[in-house]
């Protein structure tokens, strides 16, 4: 199947489980991880209307994306994959979000980052829910930490947006469900005491698992595979 054909199949899937879950249509928005795909899919998933993006690695992005969002200025771009400091500077330069914060250093280096081009960048606090995860805040304690320094104006080109975390990477369905409902409820505490922010968005759910992430309160899920086709690892 083609990208366009595969776009509109899992738009219908995502339509299908909103309605599902008795959810209003629309409410949850799709991204297409384009990680190890060329710059002409990206293109061509445009070309249908596909505007929200995101991408593992810092350096394949900045190779790929400068050109295509100066073309295409809805083009959206999420870095979503584990970000070490060192490319956080290049990293601020072509997303709009950083979904994978994990540590408090982390948000202090993409606040001197953006502080430096004077970019304000949405960020998600990864939440670590799965055995199979090495990444995302470990305890409550040092999420709300890192929150709370933000409330303070301690990061002013920061806006915390919302949460993300992934599942654990198995066929157990009570497994995968328990992760989305974790972060659901860490999330619906969270809002309610840093109610300066709003932090509605909660991006969980990838090709295998975004419809019992829709079920579970997911407003963003992150499909790559079942849009692009399998990636050519050839180009790690």
């Amino acid at each position: 199947m083609s990208i366009k054909d595969n776009l509109l199949n899992i738009k219908d899937q995502i339509l299908q489980a909103e309605l599902k879950a008795g959810r209003k249509e629309g409410s949850v928005k799709l991204m297409a991880v384009s990680k190890f795909h060329p710059g002409e899919a990206v293109l061509e998933a445009i070309k249908e209307g596909q505007f929200l993006f995101g991408e593992n690695r810092v350096q394949e992005a900045c190779q790929k994306f400068p050109s295509i969002i100066e073309q295409n200025r809805d083009v959206e771009l999420h870095m979503i994959g584990q970000l070490q400091s060192n490319k956080v500077k290049n990293a601020v330069t072509v997303a709009s979000c950083i979904e994978s914060v994990d540590r408090i250093d982390l948000l202090k280096e993409i606040e001197k980052q953006c502080a430096k081009i004077d970019k304000k960048i949405k960020v998600l606090f990864e939440f670590h829910t799965g055995e199979d995860s090495k990444s995302g805040f470990t305890d409550e304690d040092t999420l709300c930490q890192a929150l709370s320094l933000c409330a303070q104006g301690s990061f002013p080109h920061i806006i915390p947006s919302g949460f993300m975390t992934m599942a654990p990477f198995t066929d157990d369905e009570k497994l995968i469900r328990k992760s989305f409902i974790t972060l659901r409820n860490l999330s619906e505490k969270l809002c309610k005491e840093y109610n300066m922010f709003n932090l509605s968005e909660l991006s969980m759910g990838m090709s295998g698992d975004f419809k019992i992430a829709i079920e579970e309160g997911s407003t963003l899920v992150r499909i790559g595979t079942a849009i692009f086709g399998e990636r050519d690892y050839s180009k790690q």
